[in-house]
């Protein structure tokens, strides 16, 4: 079963910069396929878990919080349809959160964020570790964002609609050999 890993905070604003594309190179035993230069791989062929983790943390050139989830995570998530409700505006991005850990308890949703005036961030649901919902294109809305893991107790890592939909396309695909295929959110 393909493994999807989440880096959190790289390749922001300056800061903790690497490219991903190579570091899917150096994993290309695990057949490794980056999406986009948020550091977002899509593992295929992990084998043991603890083992690929570990061969990752040593090639990472920082220390980095790491999300990550099986395929069969995403694809639940997909056939739920946890968008059929939000009607797509320009303004909206539709999200998914990666919780690094199990979430200490139920939330219970859709939280506003904050709870009082402007709404930045709406979280719709939660599925295991994914947390899903929609933000404004907004510049305080990185800070709300943050408080993910506060409600859920956990580190988060976040990634557009977009960029899962590639994940997806590229799982789908399955054998096809696509050992740096890139795409952006």
């Amino acid at each position: 079963m393909a493994l999807i890993v989440f880096l959190r905070g790289i390749n922001v604003g300056g800061h903790r910069n690497f490219r991903p594309s190579t570091l899917a190179k150096q994993l290309r035993d695990y057949d490794v396929v980056n999406v986009g230069a948020a550091g977002t791989l899509v593992v295929r062929k992990p084998g043991s878990r603890a083992k690929f983790l570990a061969e990752l943390r040593r090639r990472l050139p920082f220390e980095a919080h790491i999300a990550c989830c099986d395929a069969k995570d995403l694809l639940r998530l997909e056939s739920a349809n946890p968008f059929s409700s939000e009607p797509s505006r320009p303004e909206l991005v539709r999200f998914v959160s990666i919780l690094s850990k199990p979430a200490r308890g139920k939330v219970p949703c859709p939280i506003a964020i904050p709870e009082e005036g402007e709404c930045f961030v709406r979280i719709i649901g939660s599925q295991d570790r994914l947390v899903f919902g929609v933000y404004r294109r907004h510049m305080k809305t990185i800070g709300y964002l943050g408080r993910i893991d506060q409600l859920f107790g956990a580190p988060a890592t976040t990634r557009g609609w977009t960029t899962i939909l590639s994940i997806l396309r590229i799982l789908k695909a399955g054998g096809a050999k696509s050992a740096n295929r890139s795409t952006a959110d």
